[in-house]
Parts: structure tokens; C-alpha cells; sequence
């Protein structure tokens, strides 16, 4: 059984002072306003309602944690780019997620959600140039590839990893699609890699 399948969720935080002190590792998972970050997480744990899924974008205004067991944490991060939220707001997700990632110790990876259709926003590379002098990895999810072809979404990531490797080397990247349950394998591949757990199963191929 999928080690994603025993996620709970665990606390919620508004504030940096608030953050589990008790934490072994921990992976992110960020993405613009729906991206289909919170979808993703709920595929991934196999949960219809894991990480709260709303019509309304910018819904997650806190960072949330869901336990793996083995102080073992999946964090969703707010998210962010969505004009409607009040500037105070904007203001207080771009301060908390700016230092969360720069100074996070039990932090050990970065899944960063784009929709295929729009994807390395000005944002999401603002999310990477945070991340970036920590030198942790980070893979991203290109979420709703079922709304393209697929040489449509092939030549899409492939286009997105060139990019991504000016941005961020040796960052990872699949498609993703919660619908059809697509890629979900391979993303769980590079995760408990991640948490170091035993994984016989072969690893997704940078930008394949």
C-alpha cells in the first residue's frame, strides 16, 4: 500500500512561529490558484477530500499538514496569483511562503503544481528563485494534461523541462492529470525516494 494512502490530516498554520517543531521530513507541494494543487494531493492519498478542493481559487490561505506517520509530513501551501484576494493577503502568503522555503530545515523536496495549459508563470518562477539556493529538488506536476492531446502534452513538457533547466537544474517533471489518474505512479516514485523509503520501481526520467 502506498505510503500516501495514510496521510491525516494533522494541523493547520497561519503563522511561521507556529510551524511542527517534532518534524523528520517534509514535502511541499505548491502551485498557482487552480493549478489543481489540492486535487493532486488527493489523488496522490488515493482521498476524495484530503486537502479541501474548492470551485473558488485562493481557498487555501494557510499551510496545511497531513501526517505520514514516522513524523512524516505532506505540506500544502497556499496559493497564490489570484487577483481577487485582498493586496494585505497577497502580501502575507508572498512573506510566509518567501522565508518557508528559503529556511525551512525539515523541508527535503518541492513538488511545484502548473497547469499544462499555463505553465512557469512569472510566479512559479518566482517560487523557484526562493527555492533555488537550497539546492533541494524539486518536481513538478504539469496537473490537467487530459485537456490536451497528447503530442499536445508531450511537446509541452518537453518544451517546460528546457525551460525549467535554465531555472532550476536537475528539477523533474511528468504529467499529471486527477481525472484520469495519470502519472500518479511515477510522482509517488519520486517522493518516497524523497523520504528515503525502499522503491524497486524505476524513477521518472528527467524531462520524459
Amino acid at each position: 500500500m502506498p505510503l500516501f494512502q495514510h496521510a491525516t490530516f494533522f494541523t493547520t498554520v497561519n503563522h511561521l512561529r507556529d510551524l511542527p517543531q517534532e518534524v523528520a521530513l517534509e514535502i511541499a507541494f505548491a502551485g498557482r490558484s487552480n493549478a489543481g494543487k489540492s486535487s493532486a494531493l488527493n489523488t496522490l492519498a488515493r482521498q476524495n477530500r484530503l486537502a479541501f478542493v474548492s470551485k473558488m481559487p485562493g481557498r487555501t490561505q494557510h499551510i496545511n499538514y497531513f501526517s505520514l506517520g514516522n513524523e512524516r509530513f505532506l505540506v500544502d501551501l497556499p496559493g497564490y496569483g489570484y487577483a481577487k484576494v485582498p493586496e494585505e493577503i497577497r502580501t502575507h502568503w508572498r512573506n510566509l511562503l518567501s522565508i518557508y522555503l528559503a529556511t525551512r530545515v525539515p523541508l527535503c523536496g518541492l513538488v511545484l503544481i502548473m497547469d499544462i495549459r499555463h505553465p512557469l508563470t512569472t510566479l512559479d518562477q518566482q517560487m523557484l528563485g526562493w527555492f533555488r539556493p537550497t539546492g533541494k529538488p524539486v518536481h513538478v506536476l504539469l496537473t490537467k494534461a487530459d485537456k490536451l492531446s497528447r503530442s499536445e502534452a508531450a511537446k509541452t513538457m518537453k518544451k517546460v523541462a528546457a525551460d525549467l533547466e535554465k531555472l532550476y537544474p536537475g528539477a523533474t517533471i511528468q504529467l499529471f492529470s486527477s481525472p484520469k489518474h495519470q502519472g500518479i505512479e511515477e510522482a509517488e516514485n519520486i517522493l518516497m525516494k524523497w523520504l528515503g523509503e525502499e522503491d524497486n520501481k524505476k524513477p521518472p526520467v528527467k524531462g520524459e
